[in-house]
């Protein structure tokens, strides 16, 4: 990774940081701090996204009766979380550094006002030389309100803060083209912006986190698209973040990041697709003049339906002719109005281009 890097967002993994038993990996931790504090000396400013508050909570108490999945998360993320930020506060502090805990929720990205927050409490710790370590806030998120993972979760701030890179640090050296495990799985060293490789991924979960290797694959093309170069890697590899960001040949994943130029608005549409409240269904003649090489509105025109109830600004689904969605847009109007005005030719942007995320790997044959 070379270049000028002024800020990157780097994920660490529950696999990072606990040891084959679930308790905290300490040292692992210690190292990995040591090396932000380098990287924040040669002017380069980090925001953590750590996993581990789970499975140090687990480490530190015991439930009096068994609890149900939400409950015990909750529990073990209330206390392990207390734990996790003394731990790397006591660490910074070596470093005459200070760190500052951000916890959020999937809503907080759902509503624009609360992302600009969110944003505006992030830039003004990194303004102060602070830094941020950021979490789900697992003590308020039920099952259909969390993130995937803290992938989902990475990908959001990186797009949020218009980071210069995401670092995924994981358990393993990164993408395989079989089970890591087997010696006749080799590695993918670089992943461009028209490899289609879902099938080669083992689907399977981490041991302690939410994620796996098919989620980090989906997030880091979403977010190599949106310009922002994305490096899977071993966060067990002595001096792994100083390494790729000093340009060395490190065994990892990188994913070529796309050209095209996002603003923040579109970022934050293009992570959008689960806060959806209803669905835009284009016919083919306006799906293609979507994926022109000039920018293009929805038009009313184009519209064959609109399913679901929404206001004015909400986000909504794209879905083509085939009944696939292709992406996602700020609606212009309600659902009733826009209802009304389907077919016809002279109203306003139903989605204009400036509010609109395609998804390019679904590009029409």
């Amino acid at each position: 990774m070379t270049g000028q890097l002024k800020r990157i967002a780097v994920k660490i993994g529950s696999n990072v940081l606990a040891n084959g038993d679930g308790t905290p990996d300490v040292q692992r931790m210690s190292d990995l701090v040591d090396q932000v504090a380098a990287l924040h000396a040669a002017g380069i400013s980090v925001v953590l996204i750590s996993s581990g508050a789970v499975a140090s909570g687990r480490g530190e108490i015991k439930p009096a009766k068994k609890l149900d999945a939400v409950s015990s998360r909750q529990l073990y993320s209330a206390v392990g979380q207390t734990v996790m930020m003394s731990r790397y506060a006591a660490l910074f502090r070596r470093h005459n550094l200070v760190c500052g805990q951000v916890l959020t929720s999937k809503e907080n990205f759902a509503d624009r006002t609360h992302y600009l927050n969110q944003k505006n409490c992030m830039e003004t710790m990194l303004e102060n030389g602070v830094i941020p370590v950021v979490n789900e806030n697992d003590t308020v998120s039920v099952t259909e309100l969390m993130f995937t993972d803290n992938d989902e979760l990475s990908g959001l701030v990186a797009a949020m803060l218009n980071m210069d890179a995401l670092i995924i640090l994981s358990n393993v050296d990164g993408i395989f083209d079989g089970e890591p495990s087997q010696p006749d799985s080799r590695i993918i060293r670089s992943i461009g912006r028209t490899d289609d490789l879902s099938s080669v991924i083992r689907p399977g979960r981490s041991a302690f986190g939410r994620g796996g290797m098919l989620t980090k694959y989906h997030l880091a093309r979403k977010v190599a698209g949106e310009g922002i170069p994305v490096i899977i890697a071993n966060g067990a590899r002595k001096n792994i973040l100083l390494d790729l960001t000093a340009g060395k040949d490190v065994v990892c994943t990188r994913f070529q990041p796309s050209e095209r130029a996002f603003s923040n608005i579109r970022k934050w549409i293009a992570h959008s697709e689960g806060f959806a409240r209803g669905e835009v269904h284009i016919d083919e003649g306006a799906e293609k003049a979507l994926y022109a090489d000039r920018a293009t509105s929805i038009l009313f025109v184009g519209i064959k339906h609109i399913a679901g109830r929404f206001m004015k600004d909400d986000i909504v689904k794209i879905i083509n002719a085939r009944s696939i969605p292709i992406g996602v847009g700020r609606a212009g109007y309600d659902s009733e109005k826009a209802l009304s005005l389907i077919g016809k030719r002279n109203a306003r942007p139903m989605i204009h281009c400036d509010y609109l995320y395609l998804d390019r790997t679904a590009l029409p044959e």
